[in-house]
């Protein structure tokens, strides 16, 4: 890779993990909501919903791992 396509990907992996940043902030405050609910609600349609989605923000946040350092390898 050379410097000028190395520089591109550099800004590239700087924008991933600022994303990742801001995903991860949705999943804290997420969660925060979730173990904040009655015991008796997070057991209840929304409380699954709500499990479902942390589920596919720490999926989320996991790829955007990957992805980065797949591009910090190169």
């Amino acid at each position: 890779v050379n410097k000028e396509r190395r520089t591109e990907l550099e800004k590239i992996v700087t924008a991933l993990e600022e994303i990742k940043i801001r995903v991860e902030s949705v999943q804290e405050s997420e969660q925060e909501a979730f173990d904040n609910m009655p015991e008796s609600l997070q057991g209840s349609e929304r409380g699954e919903s709500m499990t479902e989605a942390l589920d596919c923000l720490e999926s989320a946040v996991n790829g955007l791992e990957d992805v980065i350092s797949s591009l910090n390898e190169l």
